[in-house]
């Protein structure tokens, strides 16, 4: 028979062993409280919204050619319909403007609509021939924003194309010059101009991070700071919007500290230089630009190069993150302005900080 001796500290550690168990729970927990108030607890994710297109959106292989054919013999024009899961602007842009009565009949009757998942998969055939899948010719075309549409003329030529949400009366006036085939005529730009606007803000609004005149932007440009510019207008609601919505906010602001920021009307003539050192007004160089939505924001990188606009209608985290976009430098390694915004949402999140797409 074998027999198991133990020391006398063997045999106290046994005697005490209830006690240092407790005493090593409660560590572990204490440990564990530690830990878990040392990581930040993730942040919440709101403000995405699955969209489902209206059951008249035309179904398609994505031959451009043939389905361009096909509605121009049946009187109608082309429009792609560039979107992708999750889109609250897309969400807003069927379920807010296609469910106006005359919109939706004048889309149906003067339009063929065809859905594409920026990030699909299927294939796409140009009117040239070349063979795409969904996000590949996406990311041809360089969208950046959803929902993108592009309207095509009877011969596949672009007539008009939005580069983002715009709220029902100016989504109005895009589909009037598209069917009425008014880039026969005018510029997008100059048509827009002819419409009358909406009753708002008599003069521009201001804000304290806008610089004051003279406009010497190619000075701004030797002085190493990237630059914003917002052209807008008097008789503006959405300017209005985005002065008192958004750009006040302070995940805004803080991203506006980093630009040179200058305000223009792009109806009118004050002197300007632009990064490229050319003397002009803010009229001529809106047209130049092809400055057709107010408020638009255009941004140039330090070294003059423009980096992407904003020209459409865009809530907090959307405006935001269009600005460090650029500041932050992003734009040199992620050519996708879309992946960036979804990366820094996830960021966010880890840091505990709440997202919230539609705010």
């Amino acid at each position: 028979m074998t027999v198991q001796t133990r020391t006398p500290s063997e045999g106290i550690a046994m005697r005490r062993s209830p006690t240092a168990r407790l005493l090593l729970l409660g560590g572990a927990l204490l440990a564990t409280v530690a830990i878990q108030a040392a990581e930040p607890q993730r942040g919440t994710f709101s403000g995405a919204a699955e969209t489902v297109y209206p059951a008249w959106f035309k179904a398609s292989f994505l031959d451009f050619e043939e389905d361009i054919a096909t509605a121009a013999a049946a009187g109608r024009r082309y429009l792609l319909f560039v979107h992708q899961a999750g889109c609250p602007y897309c969400n807003r842009m069927v379920e807010v403007n296609l469910a106006q009565k005359d919109i939706e009949e004048t889309m149906r009757k003067h339009l063929d609509v065809i859905e594409l998942n920026m990030w699909g998969d299927r294939e796409v055939v140009t009117v040239d021939g070349q063979s795409f899948t969904e996000k590949n010719f996406a990311r041809a075309l360089n969208v950046q924003f959803t929902p993108t549409l592009i309207f095509f003329d009877e011969q596949g030529k672009v007539a008009l194309r939005l580069n983002g949400y715009i709220p029902p009366a100016e989504f109005r006036v895009a589909l009037d010059y598209v069917t009425q085939h008014k880039e026969m005529e005018l510029s997008y730009r100059d048509y827009v101009a002819q419409r009358a606007p909406v009753t708002a803000a008599k003069r521009l609004n201001s804000a304290p991070f806008l610089a004051a005149p003279p406009y010497d932007l190619a000075a701004v440009h030797t002085a190493g700071k990237p630059l914003a510019v917002f052209f807008e207008q008097t008789d503006c609601p959405n300017c209005d919007t985005l002065h008192h919505d958004v750009l006040g906010a302070a995940l805004t602001r803080d991203e506006l500290a980093a630009f040179h920021a200058i305000q223009l009307d792009m109806w009118s003539d004050p002197p300007a230089v632009t990064p490229d050192g050319q003397a002009t007004t803010a009229r001529d160089w809106a047209r130049e630009l092809s400055i057709a939505y107010a408020p638009t924001i255009v941004l140039w990188a330090a070294d003059g190069r423009e980096v992407i606009r904003s020209e459409a209608w865009f809530k907090t985290f959307h405006t935001a993150s269009i600005l460090a976009y650029v500041s932050d430098g992003s734009y040199r390694d992620q050519p996708s302005f879309q992946r960036y915004i979804s990366e820094r949402a996830e960021k966010f999140q880890e840091q505990g900080v709440d997202v919230d797409l539609w705010r």
